[in-house]
């Protein structure tokens, strides 16, 4: 049923990037093809440049791949529909690669990049009908038979996160829905919405949001624009920094920010997504809950996601500030004065998200 994998095309849309194998420690080599190097950009800055050579990955933290193509495997709820798909047939998960892993993967992933020749499972015909794919979903949470496993999987679009989802049509448009997990609070979708809604209020940049039968949150896809797609990389890919622990700070966000884009304002919107996140409680601030987008020939700050209210481990945030889980005011204006940015202008964006929130309906405490 799996065809081992022992070379991936990768492809940019319709254009060959490069390709991908295996050395004998199962660690990722990939060389840029002659074509794409010519005409095309590096798809991972820091650890992928544009030149010619065969680089090498890590083994850590991504089980010897590299980490833009990390971002392309599903995680959490994703892995889970397909290593219970893989048991059914009979198939041990653990005897799959990493490249044949993204060869389930193919053409049809998030973002913009694709893997051939893929192994991707086949489907019946998409469905948009949220209240059957909410019956099949609870079906999974609750260890039941899944007649539609194959369906999920193919809505999933092999997008990441612990809680269910899929990828529907509405309005001509594609959309990530979401579900409440096993032990998520029933009306953690409205909250999401509400905290979106609150978002835009306070400056952020996000994708327009919407509630689904009243309980779903969905949000629309900012990867693709009708039958176009953006290339996405995670701040979690770009800096080899698991998501699974804390691995990371804001001064380092704000540092790659600056590094990717190379523009100021980029690095305001971040700091302006930091403050957001630290006022409203949102402490499952991962490596890959920041991502980059390239568009129109260069780097930029992606729309915010998965913006919600968390406790976190022991009351600490994903991501620190200064070294430090659970920053205060001054921490953040510290932060400020150490990467370069006017202090004063640091805390006129507190005081106003500040005032946004404190003046919103109470949505977290």
């Amino acid at each position: 049923m799996i065809k081992p994998t022992d070379l991936l095309n990768v492809f940019y849309q319709t254009e060959k990037v490069g390709r991908l194998v295996l050395n004998n420690q199962q660690l990722a080599l990939f060389e840029y093809d002659e074509k794409w190097l010519k005409s095309g950009f590096s798809i991972s800055p820091l650890y992928l440049p544009l030149k010619t050579g065969t680089f090498v990955a890590k083994k850590d933290p991504f089980e010897g791949l590299f980490g833009v193509f990390n971002d392309s495997l599903p995680d959490g709820w994703g892995r889970l529909l397909i290593d219970r798909y893989l048991r059914e047939k009979g198939v041990d998960p653990r005897s799959l690669s990493v490249l044949d892993r993204l060869s389930l993967v193919g053409t049809n992933g998030m973002g913009a990049l694709s893997y051939i020749p893929e192994n991707s499972i086949a489907a019946p015909k998409k469905t948009e009908n949220i209240d059957f794919l909410a019956k099949e979903i609870e079906c999974i949470l609750s260890n039941q038979s899944a007649k539609n496993l194959e369906l999920l999987i193919a809505c999933n679009g092999s997008s990441a996160g612990v809680r269910p989802k899929v990828i529907v049509s509405y309005e001509g448009e594609a959309w990530l829905v979401k579900f409440p997990a096993q032990y998520d609070d029933p009306e953690i979708g409205k909250i999401e919405y509400e905290i979106s809604i609150l978002a835009r209020k306070c400056g952020i940049e996000m994708s327009e949001t919407r509630l689904f039968k009243g309980k779903c949150f969905g949000t629309k896809l900012f990867d693709r624009s009708g039958d176009k797609r953006f290339h996405v990389h995670s701040a979690s890919g770009l800096l080899y920094a698991s998501h699974r622990l804390p691995s990371i700070d804001y001064e380092d966000l704000m540092k790659l920010t600056l590094m990717i884009t190379k523009d100021i304002l980029e690095v305001e919107k971040m700091f302006h997504l930091m403050v957001f996140n630290v006022l409203i409680n949102n402490r499952d601030d991962h490596s890959k809950n920041f991502s980059f987008i390239y568009k129109e020939n260069s780097w930029r700050l992606s729309p915010a996601y998965d913006l919600t209210h968390s406790y976190g481990f022991n009351g600490n945030h994903s991501t620190t500030i200064l070294g430090k889980g659970k920053p205060s005011e001054k921490d953040i204006l510290d932060l400020a004065k150490s990467i370069g940015f006017p202090v004063s202008k640091a805390k006129q964006i507190v005081d106003k998200i500040k005032a946004i929130i404190d003046g919103s309906p109470c949505l977290f405490s």
